[in-house]
């Protein structure tokens, strides 16, 4: 029998889907992953509730692949993840020709419901789905933040770490498997440990606590690349810099800043006050001037004046930072910013997002201008016609730019070189191999 399982969503999303892959593979499926255009006996969708356009991606998946069963071509549909764990009763309802919703912990159900009982001794186990060369190193589950936009604590609970020794011992497999960056990913990476009180475990004989600087400080020691993910600036934060600039962990942080105006981050209720992030951004810089600073901000959030956009513009143009997504504020049903006064209207916000983004090419350019005539560190993702793509250790994968390889055709996946950066533009970069 084949199960093909659909990911929607984000990459916390895709380690659950290779979790239940590799259960499935156990047990003696063909397992399938994303194949829109192959066969499959059983498909099974992990969705994503989180904003509007993703809740309309994973109904419309739910309706296409519910039309397919219809016509024969499937005999079994599953629907998991978190639109199914926040609106089960209601796609129970609606859509009757599902054989069974399960949330963002069912897995032992979703097995059980295709005969099968979940193998206690492949707990950690899981089927990339990724590149080879890469993957993502899931560190804790929920969130304990109250931020007004967000129902993600109501779908995926409070923060849940994973001890320690069982994070290093699956990075260590990942590593001997042939990973060479190890994507370090949460809701909320910095908080990493503080539920269970930092508590000590145990990895490869030695004492470590459950934190995220010690968690950095072991994984570094891999030999693999180290990229760190919704990192929120919390003053420990500050720890993981010279990590950085002793290269143990990328010179990279992703962190979820959200905007720029005092007033509206209190609205947000976000854990981070604008002048105090440039502060630290000026710090890191002074201690690691090689680092890579990704953020995402939200504009027309309900009560944003002209003026408060305007306090996001200065922000941007002071921090500098390398990479940025903006996003227009969605309304998320049970986000206690749904009734904030003042909504934004759509045109106002459109314009928002046009003049937000067009500032920040102008600075992405002029920073990767900046880098020609430099050598960079860079990881081949794949070879298309003449050309090798790969990333630098300013590039997280999908999310960010790429570097072109101009004289790269013979390499392959995976491999590690350096590059002579030639040429610049707004988001990615070009060079020639380093003799």
């Amino acid at each position: 029998m084949t199960v093909n399982i659909l990911t929607l969503g984000c990459s916390k999303n895709l380690v659950d889907s290779e979790h239940l892959l590799a259960q499935f593979r156990a047990s003696g499926y063909k397992v399938l992953h994303n194949a829109y255009e192959e066969s499959a006996d059983v498909v099974i969708i992990n969705t994503c509730g989180f904003i509007l356009d993703a809740k309309e991606e994973s109904v419309e998946s739910i309706l296409a692949y519910m039309e397919e069963k219809r016509q024969g071509n499937i005999r079994k549909l599953f629907v998991m993840g978190c639109l199914s764990e926040r609106y089960r009763e209601e796609l129970r309802k609606e859509m009757p020709e599902v054989d069974g919703f399960f949330g963002v912990w069912d897995m032992p159900a979703i097995l059980e419901a295709m005969g099968n009982t979940l193998d206690n001794r492949l707990l950690q186990a899981r089927e990339l789905t990724t590149p080879s060369h890469y993957a993502y190193l899931k560190i804790s589950e929920g969130c304990n933040h109250k931020c007004t936009f967000c129902i993600i604590p109501s779908m995926r609970g409070k923060l849940d770490s994973r001890p320690v020794g069982d994070v290093l011992s699956e990075a260590e497999r990942l590593v001997d498997a042939g990973v060479k960056e190890l994507l370090v990913i949460s809701q909320d990476t910095s908080a990493y440990g503080v539920d269970l009180k930092y508590k000590l475990d145990f990895w490869g004989g030695k004492p470590v606590k459950t934190r995220m600087t010690e968690l950095c400080r072991e994984l570094g020691s891999l030999g693999a690349w180290v990229r760190l993910h919704y990192v929120y600036p919390y003053p420990h934060v500050d720890e993981l810099i010279p990590l950085m600039a002793e290269g143990l962990v990328l010179p990279y942080l992703d962190i979820p800043l959200q905007h720029g105006s005092p007033r509206i981050l209190k609205l947000m209720k976000r854990p981070a006050a604008a002048e105090n992030a440039l502060n630290r951004i000026r710090k890191w810089r002074e201690i690691c001037p090689d680092i890579t600073l990704r953020s995402t901000f939200i504009v027309g959030f309900p009560g944003e004046t002209e003026d408060d956009f305007e306090q996001l513009l200065e922000f941007i143009n002071e921090a500098q930072l390398d990479r940025v997504g903006c996003f227009q504020y969605s309304p998320v049903a049970g986000a206690r910013a749904n009734h904030l006064p003042g909504h934004v209207p759509a045109e106002i916000m459109a314009e928002r997002e046009q003049a937000f983004m067009q500032l920040q090419a102008d600075i992405s350019r002029n920073r990767l201008k900046a880098k020609v005539g430099s050598v960079q560190k860079v990881l081949v993702d794949g070879v298309d016609e003449n050309v090798a793509i790969a990333r630098s250790s300013a590039d997280a994968p999908e999310i960010d730019g790429q570097v072109y390889i101009l004289d790269g055709q013979h390499l392959q996946a995976g491999d590690l070189l350096d590059v002579k950066i030639t040429d610049a533009d707004d988001y990615d970069l070009s060079g020639l191999i380093q003799p």
